[in-house]
């Protein structure tokens, strides 16, 4: 939820401490990086969705 909540910009102080006091990045990055690919997998299917060929 912090990932989410962070690509939208409302995260808050609180949660930003807590998150950046955790040892290892690896699951933000990784979460991040799996909500990214789909969010552009998305709009791909919206565009092809809206523009057939």
């Amino acid at each position: 939820m912090s990932v989410l909540a962070a690509l939208f910009g409302v995260q808050t102080e609180a949660n930003r401490q807590r998150d950046f006091a955790r040892q290892s990045p690896l699951p933000f990055i990784v979460v991040g990086v799996v909500l990214i690919v789909l969010f552009v997998l998305s709009l791909m299917a919206l565009v092809q969705w809206v523009l057939p060929a």
